[in-house]
C-alpha cells in the first residue's frame, strides 16, 4: 500500500478510535466519582498524542477536529461543540509547541495539553455566558489536569512502547 494511502487509512482509524473513546467516556462520566463539573479523563487525547507523534501536527489536528465535529453530530449536542473545539484546538497547539522541547517527555506534553484544554473550555464558557466569573474555577481544573494529563501520558507511553516494533508510516 502506498504510504500516503496508509497515512489516510491510519488517520481514519485513529479518528474512529478517538470518537469511540469520546463516546465511551461520555457513557461513564468521571463526575460520578469526582463531583466536579467539567472534569473528564480525556481518553480521546491518547489518540491525539499518538497521532501527533506518529503522523505529525497537521494530521493530528485534522483527527482532533473531525472527532469534535462527529461527536457533536452523533450526540446531537452542538452547544458542546464550541467547548470541545476551543479546548481541543488550544490543547493541540500547546502540545505541538511542547513537543518541540526535546527535554519534555510525552508526560509533559500531555499535561500541557490537558491544562490548555481546560483554559480553552473556560474561554468558551466566558464567551457563551458573557461573563468572566467562571475563570475562578480554572485553578481547580488546572489541578485536575495534572492528574488527567499524567494518566493520558502514561497510557500513551504504554502505547508507544507496545507499538515500538510496528512501523505505521512511510
Amino acid at each position: 500500500m502506498h504510504s500516503k494511502t496508509k497515512d489516510i487509512a491510519l488517520g481514519a482509524v485513529l479518528t474512529a478510535l478517538a470518537l469511540g473513546l469520546s463516546v465511551m467516556e461520555n457513557l461513564f462520566p468521571v463526575t460520578a466519582a469526582i463531583p466536579l463539573p467539567g472534569v473528564k479523563l480525556g481518553l480521546a487525547n491518547i489518540v491525539t498524542l499518538f497521532a501527533l507523534y506518529e503522523l505529525g501536527a497537521l494530521p493530528a489536528l485534522t483527527i482532533l477536529i473531525a472527532r469534535c465535529l462527529l461527536a457533536s453530530l452523533f450526540a446531537g449536542n452542538f452547544s458542546a461543540l464550541l467547548y470541545s473545539l476551543m479546548g481541543g484546538v488550544l490543547a493541540m497547539l500547546v502540545m505541538i509547541g511542547l513537543k518541540q522541547c526535546r527535554r519534555l517527555s510525552v508526560f509533559g506534553v500531555s499535561i500541557g495539553g490537558a491544562a490548555a484544554h481546560n483554559v480553552g473550555q473556560i474561554a468558551a464558557a466566558c464567551i457563551t455566558l458573557g461573563d468572566t466569573a467562571v475563570i475562578g474555577y480554572l485553578p481547580v481544573l488546572l489541578g485536575v489536569s495534572l492528574i488527567t494529563g499524567t494518566l493520558t501520558g502514561f497510557i500513551a507511553s504504554l502505547l508507544f512502547r507496545a507499538m515500538k516494533n510496528v512501523h505505521l508510516s512511510h
